[in-house]
């Protein structure tokens, strides 16, 4: 069993940046692929970003490529997501997930564990 906590979320103005944090609790979590997604209003689930277990390989979605950078500490049980550039079509609820299958995550077919989420907003 693992529990996902995120934090640091916020409001930001277009341009901004923000980091957000995943700990993580329970065991074995170097083991896990760790991703981020994130949810507006109205709109379908989206994967945002994911990293292997090693920290070795990690995947985007083309619309936040070259500005989120995803990046995980295994000695302290977190993983980050770092934003820059944002844009008013960043803001959602921002959710970490962890599995076992990296392409699981990826692809938003094979999720063991999600967090409760925390609110992105970018205001133009």
């Amino acid at each position: 069993q693992v529990q996902l906590v995120e934090s640091g979320g916020g409001l930001v103005q277009a341009g901004g940046s923000l980091r957000l944090s995943c700990a993580a609790s329970g065991r074995a979590f170097s083991r896990y692929t760790l991703g981020w997604f994130r949810q507006s209003p109205g709109k379908e689930r989206e994967f945002v970003a994911a990293i292997r277990s090693s920290g070795d390989i990690t995947n985007y979605a083309d619309s936040v490529k070259g500005r989120f950078t995803i990046s995980r500490d295994n000695t302290k049980n977190t993983v980050y997501l770092q934003m820059n550039s944002l844009k008013p079509e960043d803001t959602a609820v921002y959710y970490c997930a962890a599995a076992s299958s990296f392409s699981g995550v990826v692809r938003d077919t094979r999720v063991d564990y999600w967090g409760q989420g925390t609110q992105v907003t970018v205001s133009s």
